[in-house]
């Protein structure tokens, strides 16, 4: 097949589709199949001047010269299989990899088996670097076919992909097997994992292993020990139906936030009904998935829990990466070993040409051999080392090195060698910043879980061009909206940010903008916008590290104030077991608070006592509520604070209590022209009145409450009260409940309030009930069971019932079976997919 190619070099691999099933069907027919298959191939490659690189079982990787011959080879190929029994998968891509004694390494490598991976037996892909070197050069039979762009299991940036066409080839395919037709919030990355081949298949095969549930990957920080564990889940997206979830822990300091924290990426809420650790247990037990655990050698004291929660879900792993063992029965330790030598000289190659595109290895392989040596296969440090490239040679960089390692032999006794590698390559690539770079590289340390520019300007006077040359010098990584550093970097730099002396002063700053950011938006409809909601969540990391900061400053006020300012958003977000530990540590602590402080602090808390039936506390605290009011001579926060009481009296079933001290408040918001609050006594009141079965009472009450809802603009009470009318008019006989729920529906969708979704479509399972729509019925049961289950949320008295009767209708006018294949159907919806299907159903 001639020499291997240098230089620009377009490869194509090709992978049996189906293989174990041939295997069964074909019996001992199969390696004689298997033979005439790869014959065919190799000769249709050596007539296109192919290299064979390797073949690995029934897969090929071939080198070409010129992308138009391989784009040939790979079509001759198809052809020549069409008659036989065995459909081969074919990728192509073009790129400059480095070639090394053992024969070719680097991204591009990745790249061309992933494209070939995201084929379909008899189908061509055609990486967007191939098709840019042929499409001006392809025979006039064939066509390139743009499928649009798909991230590919390397978990890399969308790449566009294109599709061989011609004759004598096949044209339909399903879209292309990548990270999008799967379940997952895998995150991508910047780049392909280099090298890794032996580790990865070797932590994919313990994976497969039916007595490995908890497989932990450990070794020295900066070790590579996260990306390996994201790409074996990406590799085994395909062996869990119900996905591969990624949980970054490293922005976590409090072992109990581990469960809540697994919950939140699972997109699980907190809504009252089972503890957590239950809902999330009760979640898992039937899925089969696969959890990544990243970063917990900081929450060992977690490790029972995590290994009691996979052991009790059948179908669940978990890969955790830490540097240190779990220590639990349960778990199979799998250490990282360090880079082999040719994988450490492709990282460092492909990193010093991302900074420096001139950059070639030439004659200096050894030279950065030794380097990747020196700093022992670590991928970390080997990238911190390349990021230098810029301005120093491979040789100049060794002599660098060779100084600075020096320093390692005689380092204390009492720190582990690989942290003092780590250290000392972090140390090495510090001493190289200038001063500004230095002070603003410390400071950044204060941020958890990341930040965003202006953040940095506000707390650490950062400039662009600063952080941009912190990004270059990968000691800030930069993603599409916000900066962070690795963990590793960032304790390195908060011992420099102690040292400076300025450690108390920048917290400060950092809880004094995270306190704004918090208090910045002041409008109840402002602070309810899914968009501010979702910026607080992205900050939530910060704010913990805030909360934690102020409890050892001097002002005992600073701590409540955070608290007070977070209170709404933690009860919207449904962080309810967190949020109400914190508000009543703050309330506890400054017990003398301010007045604009604690009240919020007192609101928020007693509504989320409510939703997670703590009756005592909040009940407390509502009480509390009204003390603080009474004292300020406030009549609007006595009524509010009545209101509570009243709410707490009707989940306790004392609804006569209740229906007076929600009359009162009532009467007070009237005379003072409240009109928030006034809806949300009329709203109450009609709460009330459904539990009492009082429907007709219940609608008057309600359509008093959206109609000032309405006027006022506040759209969460919009979609409660329409949803919660649209049950009273169902428990009224109302036709108009149909229209009514499909409004509901549309409102909560809107703000994502899966809450309000999952009782809209209880609701509207009822109707299609009424109009026949029985089957469509029963998939919005299931995904109002669904839901309820993700967000560990009780109906209430009302929704129970009208769930409870559609499921007894269904069962008795559609067969059990059909009933309970229809109900999983809806289960299995996306709540996207759910709600345009109601829409659908019910627009009939």
């Amino acid at each position: 097949m001639g020499e291997p190619p240098v230089g620009t070099v377009t490869f194509l691999f090709t992978d049996i589709e189906g293989s174990t099933r041939l295997l069964h069907e074909l019996g001992d027919a199969y390696a004689d199949a298997l033979a005439d298959h790869r014959r065919v191939l190799r000769e249709a490659f050596a007539r296109h001047g192919g290299f064979e690189v390797d073949t690995q079982g029934d897969a090929f990787f071939i080198a070409f010269a010129r992308a138009r011959d391989a784009v040939g080879a790979a079509a001759s190929a198809q052809r020549a299989l069409l008659s036989g029994p065995i459909r081969a998968r074919i990728g192509v891509h073009t790129g400059e990899p480095l070639r090394t004694d053992e024969g070719y390494v680097g991204m591009d490598v990745h790249r061309g088996a992933r494209i070939a991976a995201a084929a379909h037996g008899g189908q061509v892909l055609i990486s967007q670097t191939a098709r840019e070197l042929v499409e001006d050069d392809l025979p006039s039979e064939f066509a390139l076919r743009d499928l649009g762009e798909h991230r590919l299991k390397d978990l890399s940036r969308p790449q566009r992909i294109f599709q061989l066409v011609g004759d004598g080839l096949e044209r339909d395919f399903p879209p292309p097997v990548t990270l999008e037709s799967r379940p997952t919030n895998l995150p991508p990355q910047p780049t392909p994992l280099i090298g890794r081949e032996q580790e990865l298949a070797e932590v994919v095969d313990l994976l497969r292993s039916p007595d490995v549930r908890l497989l932990t990957l450990t070794g020295p920080g900066g070790a590579g020990k996260s990306r390996l564990a994201l790409q074996a889940a990406a590799d085994l997206l395909d062996d869990f139906a119900d996905g591969a979830f990624f949980v970054g822990l490293a922005g976590i300091a409090d072992p109990l936030l581990v469960l809540p924290t697994i919950a939140q990426a699972l997109g699980l809420k907190e809504t009252g009904g089972l503890p957590p650790e239950d809902a999330l247990e009760r979640f898992l037990h039937d899925r089969e998935l696969l959890l990544v655990l990243d970063n917990l050698e900081h929450l060992l004291e977690a490790s029972p829990e995590i290994s009691d929660l996979v052991l009790s879900a059948p179908s669940v792993k978990a890969i955790l990466s830490s540097r240190a063992p779990l220590r639990v029965s349960a778990e199979r330790e799998y250490p990282v070993p360090e880079l082999v030598d040719r994988d450490a000289v492709a990282l460092f190659n492909e990193r010093a040409r991302a900074i420096k595109p001139d950059f070639r290895l030439n004659g200096d392989a050894p030279t950065v051999a030794q380097i990747c040596s020196r700093l022992d296969g670590l991928p970390l440090a080997i990238e911190l080392a390349a990021a230098r490239s810029k301005v120093l040679s491979p040789t100049a960089l060794l002599e660098r090195l060779d100084r600075r390692l020096a320093v390692l032999t005689g380092g204390a006794r009492d720190v582990p060698d690989r942290q003092r590698t780590l250290r000392d390559t972090i140390a090495w690539s510090y001493e190289l910043l200038d001063e500004t770079e230095q002070r603003l590289f410390s400071r950044l340390a204060v941020f958890v879980g990341g930040f965003t520019l202006v953040a940095a300007e506000q707390v650490c006077d950062a400039d662009l061009d600063t952080i941009a040359s912190l990004v270059e010098k990968s000691l800030v990584r930069q993603g599409e909206e916000r900066f962070r550093m690795l963990e590793t970097i960032r304790e390195f730099a908060l011992e420099r940010l102690e040292e400076s002396g300025e450690r108390d002063h920048i917290r400060r700053r950092h809880l004094e903008v995270l306190l704004e950011l918090a208090r910045h938006k002041e409008s109840t409809a402002d602070r309810q916008a899914p968009e501010w909601l979702e910026r607080l969540e992205v900050e939530h990391d910060n704010f913990r590290a805030a909360l934690q900061v102020s409890r050892g400053l001097d002002d005992p006020r600073l701590e409540l104030r955070l608290a007070s300012s977070l209170a709404d958003f933690w009860e919207h977000q449904g962080h309810l077991t967190e949020g109400l530990e914190r508000i009543r540590e703050a309330l506890d602590r400054d017990p003398d608070g301010l007045a604009e402080d604690r009240g919020p602090a007192l609101l928020w808390g007693t509504m989320i006592a409510l939703k997670q039936g703590d009756l005592e506390t909040a009940q407390q605290l509502a009480e509390k509520k009204k003390q603080l009011h009474t004292s300020l001579e406030d009549e609007s926060g006595v009524a509010r604070s009545v209101n509570l009481l009243g709410s707490v009296a009707t989940a306790d079933g004392r609804y006569d209590e209740a229906r007076a001290l929600l009359e009162q408040a009532k009467s007070i918001h009237e005379r003072l022209g409240d009109d928030s609050g006034l809806q949300s006594s009329l709203h109450n009141l009609g709460l009330l009145a459904m539990d009492q079965r009082d429907f007709a009472r219940a609608r008057q009450e309600l359509e008093s409450a959206l109609g000032i809802s309405e006027k006022v603009g506040l759209e969460r009470a919009i979609a409660n009260n329409l949803c919660d009318l649209a049950f009273a008019e169902l428990g009224d006989g109302i036709v108009s409940a149909h229209s009514r729920f499909r409004e509901a529906l549309a409102a909560a969708a809107q703000l994502g309030w899966k809450e309000n979704v999952a009782y809209s479509f209880v609701g509207c399972s009822a109707v299609a009930v009424a109009a026949e729509l029985l089957e469509p019925a029963a998939q919005f049961l299931g995904q109002a069971d669904r839901l309820c289950e993700d967000l560990r949320l009780n109906l209430e008295t009302y929704a129970r019932a009208v769930a409870d009767q559609v499921e007894r209708e269904l069962r008795s006018r559609l067969a059990e079976e059909r009933f309970e294949a229809l109900r999983a159907e809806g289960r299995l919806l996306s709540m996207e997919d759910a709600v345009s299907e109601a829409f659908a159903a019910l627009d009939r």
